[in-house]
């Protein structure tokens, strides 16, 4: 069960993994691009979060080429896609580095996409998961695979007061795109 239930407006965050990135030869991980199968499931990914109405008010990503494909991918799916933000500190960031990004969000955001890497955003998934519906939580336990979204609701006036065990993970997807 969550821990408590917070006051304010209800917020969600969404937590996608990169998709399928290519690991080719001489290539700083950085700079790896998407495989064929992530050309294909990035749009599926943001086809999914339409068809569900999450569309974020912000996106904050990853500076590694394979996060920020993902991103174009993605938003172009949808009809206007919102600001996106590109913060270093989320490439190989673990929990405390992106929950104190999440932190920084203004106030006005109700709705964020971060986009980034594991295991850090399995782990912290699992983190502010108190409760899920379903069994999605068991299901993000088991893996987080690339193009994974996860789902987190929470009640809170400021994102600063998102922690541990607070938010209900409502929904969690691995969208596929089909081969041609």
């Amino acid at each position: 069960m969550i821990a408590r239930a917070g006051t304010g407006p209800l917020r969600r965050l969404i937590v996608l993994r990169h998709a399928k990135s290519a690991w080719p030869e001489g290539v700083a991980d950085h700079r790896r691009p998407l495989a064929p199968r992530g050309l294909r499931d990035a749009p599926a990914a943001g086809r999914a979060l339409a068809e569900a109405d999450l569309l974020p008010d912000l996106a904050l990503c990853s500076t590694a080429v394979r996060a920020r494909r993902t991103w174009e991918l993605a938003s172009a799916e949808w009809g206007t896609p919102p600001p996106v933000r590109y913060d270093p500190q989320l490439y190989a960031a673990e929990v405390p580095e992106l929950l104190a990004t999440v932190h920084a969000t203004p106030a006005e955001v109700e709705t964020l996409l971060l986009i980034g890497h594991n295991p850090g955003l399995e782990e912290l998934v699992v983190e502010l998961a108190g409760d899920s519906l379903d069994d999605a939580l068991e299901q993000v336990r088991v893996k987080f695979p690339t193009s994974a979204v996860a789902v987190l609701a929470w009640r809170g006036t400021a994102w600063s007061a998102l922690a541990p065990g607070t938010a209900l993970l409502t929904w969690f997807t691995v969208p596929r795109g089909k081969k041609r």
